[in-house]
């Protein structure tokens, strides 16, 4: 089991929470003129490093927010993330 720090609800259970994938990649500024290689590399192509990773994660089952999380892949051992708490304090 793995506990996520939801930055408005707290700590919650894993299963709450749905996996957005890697944070911070761009939108294409028009989708309209890049090449459908260009597309499916936006679309399925991510980094998938061994170590710390930031992830944006979604409190499905709870305030229903987006957040990134900074998640050692290898141990699932959650980092703190001082964007979360930011996020938290523009939006409230």
């Amino acid at each position: 089991m793995m506990l996520i720090p939801c930055p408005w609800c707290g700590p919650r259970n894993e299963t709450e929470f749905h996996y957005g994938g890697q944070a911070d990649v761009a939108y294409p500024s028009d989708p309209q003129s890049i090449s459908d290689e260009d597309w499916a590399h936006f679309l399925f192509f991510r980094d998938n490093p061994k170590g710390i990773f930031t992830e944006r994660w979604s409190h499905a089952a709870g305030c229903r927010r987006w957040f990134p999380v900074r998640r050692d892949t290898v141990t699932n051992e959650i980092h703190p993330d001082d964007s979360a708490r930011a996020a938290r304090t523009v939006t409230r």
